[in-house]
């Protein structure tokens, strides 16, 4: 129970990725704060945060599921102070929520762009604003963002530069609050899977089902996100981490069963 008391606040964490850390966390004793916007059941996308929230805590951990839309300062500032009024703090922070769309500038609805925008580089940066004067109390504060190495080669950007821009963005993040909160002791990385993850969004928006079959499922993005976060906050900071790459360090050889479908090719990811 490696994170008993400790509180991990999770932006999206109803399904795929945030569920998967969440469930991994909670294994440990961790208290599990589940945010997202689906509080009643979507009729394309799997489980709300209340759903979710049980899943933690039948996994071991404490949960406290809270609706928010990471868009509007006001609800990410009543998540923050509920979570600390319920929990008493804040030790990690995980930014997972995010939007996506894979097209080209004019393909591209400046609705979309915005969405992306607004969901993925402001709603990162707004998020660990306001939990960071917590995380700076903590004994070992994290904050984890869900998003790719930074590398400024023209193949990134040409295919989709929008949401390319709006991922950047989260990493970019990852680069300036690392160097400036390194001296105060909160380590801030990001996570990325170095194959397509069997997630809602590569179903429904990427490469349906024949895609899922050649994804690995979103437990190796938990697992990875566990051994980020047991290191000490002081001696780990500003790192792109693979998932893969995490786990192998951490002496793991046998990654089948994170496979959907081990009859059929990996698919690796679209940023590596």
């Amino acid at each position: 129970m490696e994170y008993k008391e400790k509180t991990i606040f999770i932006s999206g964490a109803s399904r795929g990725i945030g569920h998967a850390i969440g469930l991994r966390l909670a294994r440990e004793g961790a208290n599990v704060v589940v945010t997202g916007k689906t509080a009643e059941p979507h009729p394309k996308l799997p489980g709300t945060i209340y759903t979710a929230a049980k899943d933690m805590e039948e996994a071991g951990g404490q949960a406290l599921p809270i609706v928010m839309d990471v868009r509007f300062e006001d609800q990410v500032e009543h998540a923050v102070n509920q979570t600390v009024e319920y929990f008493g703090g804040i030790d990690v922070l995980i930014n997972n929520a995010s939007a996506i769309q894979l097209t080209g500038t004019l393909q591209t609805a400046m609705k979309r762009y915005d969405l992306m925008h607004t969901i993925n580089t402001r709603g990162t940066f707004m998020l660990s604003q306001k939990c960071l004067p917590h995380l700076l109390k903590a004994e070992n504060p994290h904050i984890l963002n869900l998003s790719p190495p930074l590398n400024m080669e023209e193949k990134w950007f040409a295919p989709h530069v929008a949401y390319t821009m709006a991922k950047y963005g989260m990493s970019m993040c990852v680069l300036g609050m690392a160097g400036e909160f390194r001296d105060q002791g909160v380590a801030v990385n990001a996570l990325w899977p170095k194959t397509t993850i069997a997630t809602a969004a590569v179903n429904n928006l990427l490469g349906g089902e024949e895609l899922m079959r050649r994804s690995r499922t979103p437990d190796i993005m938990g697992d990875a996100a566990f051994e980020i976060l047991r290191r000490p906050s002081t001696a780990s900071t500003g790192q792109f981490f693979i998932d893969e790459d995490v786990l192998r360090e951490a002496g793991v050889t046998d990654f089948a069963k994170y496979r959907v479908d081990d009859s059929v090719d990996l698919m690796p990811d679209y940023f590596l």
